[in-house]
């Protein structure tokens, strides 16, 4: 096998493969076993300009604004990225051909420019699905699942998994979920190729854990338990609200929520309305400030809207996974999320629309051994979800 040219389409924005995150980790493997990497990587805002390094280049796109802004907003933007990105692509990219396409959903917008690039180069492609739309839009609400919207994006979606070579989902409850619904395609097609990162199991000593606590007037001795990430709809905020109010009373436990996004502003109100003694919130730290305060944090909370009927698998799992923490996953029926933390040994599920579920749970987390589940967590963590492991996947993928 020889190296190859890849492109790299996702609406996370990489500045340079020195990033950590699930698609820089993962693109790094690629860069070190010698293949070359051309990045797009869209920015609101800015002129488009192309940044070359040692072996991958990152083409920064200007596109209109998509993070943060309400959903009809980023439908309407979405529809532009993909002809930004092919005049972006033939202006700076003229000489280069590419073997394989990598792209990462959402958006489901861009088969017309992986149409283009397959037809022109030859080029294989391998769908990272890490969003399934606008199924999960429909569930939550957001447009109905009769309309013409829906019509529209459902059969861009399917668009883009025809022109698939080959689809590789989060986890086997998502495999299931596509092959359901999308009979058109071939089993062999569509395979797990989870998120994944490289492995960082550093760890805080006791003495920095308590100083980093202190920091945040976070108390000494208690369980504390972290929700780190995006605080938007997918999250059900006002759930989230219901279950911080039933475990008010569980005298052990700390809770940190730290994380911006659409429905911060509900969980602000509702922290300075019932000043809580028990309770933290942050808005987004920086990487680094964070991964030291997850460190310093015994349990990670996932909450997912019970109204998801696709199965969704948060990559912050990853974080607390190679922090130690187990996780206690309190999601919609749909996600396998919370089966694979039970039965990895790391962490508890819990349905996502009954609070008092909730505070069991945190009850039983309270007088569980922590430390040992964090151990199975870190080697769940090596077994299944190391960015080596998702290169080995679509090398293998590719060849088949």
């Amino acid at each position: 096998e020889g190296s190859m040219n890849v492109l790299f389409l996702s609406l996370a924005p990489i500045a340079s493969l020195e990033d950590r995150g699930i698609y820089p980790d993962l693109l790094r493997i690629f860069v070190k076993n010698g293949h070359f990497v051309r990045i797009i990587s869209v920015q609101p805002d800015r002129a488009t300009y192309d940044d070359r390094r040692e072996g991958y280049a990152v083409l920064h796109v200007q596109t209109p604004q998509m993070q943060k802004v309400g959903l009809l907003k980023k439908g309407i933007a979405s529809l532009q990225i993909g002809p930004n990105i092919r005049r972006a692509l033939d202006r700076h990219c003229r000489n280069e051909r590419y073997d394989l396409i990598l792209m990462a959903t959402p958006p489901i917008t861009l088969a017309g420019v992986v149409a283009y690039i397959k037809k022109r180069d030859g080029a294989k492609f391998y769908l990272l699905l890490k969003d399934i739309w606008p199924q999960g839009i429909a569930d939550l609400g957001a447009i109905s699942q009769s309309g013409p919207v829906y019509r529209y994006f459902r059969a861009k979606e399917k668009k883009l998994y025809a022109l698939a070579d080959q689809i590789g989902c989060m986890s086997p409850a998502n495999v299931k979920y596509v092959l359901r619904h999308n009979p058109a395609l071939e089993p062999q097609q569509v395979e797990v190729c989870p998120n994944s990162e490289e492995p960082d199991f550093w760890t805080v000593s006791p003495e920095e854990a308590s100083a980093i606590r202190a920091k945040y007037g976070i108390p000494q001795g208690r369980k504390i338990f972290l929700y780190g990430g995006n605080l938007g709809r997918p999250q059900d905020i006002p759930f989230v609200i219901e279950c911080l109010r039933a475990a008010v009373h569980v005298p052990d436990a700390f809770f940190v929520i730290c994380g911006s996004g659409t429905e911060y502003g509900k969980l602000r109100t509702f922290v300075e309305a019932e000043k809580y003694s028990n309770l933290l919130l942050l808005s987004g730290l920086p990487r680094a400030d964070y991964d030291k305060l997850v460190r310093s944090c015994h349990v990670g909370l996932l909450f997912l809207d019970h109204r998801f009927t696709i199965p969704n698998f948060p990559s912050r799992l990853l974080s607390y996974l190679q922090a130690g923490l187990p996780v206690i996953a309190c999601t919609d029926p749909a996600t396998d999320i919370g089966d694979i933390a039970q039965a990895g040994g790391f962490g508890w599920k819990c349905p996502s629309d009954d609070p008092a579920a909730f505070v069991r749970t945190v009850e039983r987390a309270c007088s569980a051994d922590l430390a040992s589940m964090g151990d199975a967590g870190r080697m769940y963590f090596s077994a299944h979800y190391t960015a080596e492991q998702s290169y080995e996947i679509i090398m293998r993928g590719l060849e088949r």
